[in-house]
């Protein structure tokens, strides 16, 4: 159920949005530095869906869709070895470069709200911050823990999407379902009302340390399961980071269920899709 709160404060005061700014800039640049990266030898196309846009930087451009597509099929390298700690140090950070560019920007209504309860000094800022970030941490070990252990199953290829559509539908159908779970919905609450949980000060830097914490735990909570939609559509689609970001803030800044619903149908009707398209799904429809 809706809480019949104050909506979330939005209006962002200056120093909430200098450090997004700066934290999810940082994760962009890290992104698109991996991106630049990758221009002169990868088929952007086998990133997942709408990465091959980037195709007309690279020298595949101008290389037949047929004939790239058997190329890919025949060249593109496969996982036959084991992780080394650069690629498991790599991999994180990829995953915190993620955090910053799709959570901090959906966190400015949060924070700018538990920052307004600090009565002490600007640089409560930091610890709030640090805090909050420490539980997405958390989860980008997971993640990484999570993406080592499909790579070795040969379940991701060496472009880190899925090898397959059905693992693809599986991941997606999975997110779609936590949109309509009451864990979703009250973990949303909270992060659209933080003050309700945090009416005491946060004027000292423990406090402030801990409320983070809290906020970050709520805001895990939340999208968790929208982040794992990366392993669906390639853990470096630039274009779905862009858009689950976008997603997430739209979601948070809300005052209704409706936005998660909404995601959730989306998320179940395009696993549908690629269920249908599948090599599985088209045997089944042979049955029919």
């Amino acid at each position: 159920m809706t809480r019949s709160a104050t909506p979330p404060t939005t209006q962002i005061t200056p120093d909430v949005l200098l450090l997004i700014v700066i934290g999810a800039g940082l994760g962009w640049a890290w992104l698109a530095l991996q991106i630049l990266a990758m221009t002169a030898t990868t088929d952007f196309a086998t990133l997942g869906p709408g990465m091959a846009v980037f195709n007309r930087f690279t020298q595949w451009a101008d290389v037949p869709e047929a004939v790239r597509a058997s190329l890919v099929a025949l060249c593109m390298p496969t996982i036959d070895h084991a992780w080394t700690l650069a690629d498991w140090s790599n991999t994180f950070m990829m995953w915190m470069a993620m955090v910053l560019a799709m959570m901090l920007p959906s966190a400015a209504p949060a924070l700018t709200t538990a920052r307004s309860a600090a009565r002490g000094p600007r640089m409560m800022l930091a610890p709030l911050v640090i805090g909050y970030l420490a539980a997405w941490t958390g989860f980008a070990l997971i993640a990484t823990a999570l993406q080592g252990g499909l790579a070795a199953l040969r379940y991701l290829h060496s472009a880190m999407a899925p090898m397959t559509d059905e693992l693809a539908a599986m991941t997606m159908l999975a997110a779609a379902v936590y949109q309509f779970t009451p864990w979703k919905s009250a973990c949303l609450d909270r992060c659209r009302h933080p003050a309700m949980l945090f009416p005491s000060s946060v004027a000292t830097v423990t406090n402030a340390g801990m409320t983070g914490v809290r906020l970050g735990l709520d805001c895990l909570g939340c999208c968790w399961a929208l982040m794992t939609v990366m392993f669906a559509v390639g853990v470096m689609n630039v274009i779905w980071i862009a858009a689950l970001g976008a997603v997430m803030s739209i979601e948070k800044l809300a005052t209704d269920r409706w936005p998660s619903w909404i995601i959730g149908g989306m998320l179940a009707t395009v696993a549908a899709i690629i269920i249908v398209q599948s090599p599985a799904g088209q045997r089944l429809l042979s049955l029919i």
